[in-house]
């Protein structure tokens, strides 16, 4: 784990070792949740990069009859 400080813009600086590990690129986007005081931030893909993300994917489940529209 490691600490990064907020600037007086309110920006701050992504650890090199997690830009290798996520392999973040310049001018990349990421959507930004608080979740209960725990700020995510998840890559925004573009659609073409999310064909065959979910291959093995488990489909063998009983959905509840109010998920369905």
């Amino acid at each position: 784990m490691e600490a990064v400080t907020v600037s007086s813009k309110y920006q701050i600086i992504i650890p090199l070792k997690i830009r290798k590990e996520i392999n973040a690129k310049p001018g990349q986007q990421f959507w930004v949740i608080n979740d209960d005081g725990i700020i995510r931030l998840i890559p925004k893909l573009d659609i073409k990069e999310l064909f065959g993300s979910m291959k093995g994917m488990n489909t063998n489940f009983e959905r509840d009859e109010e998920d369905r529209i």
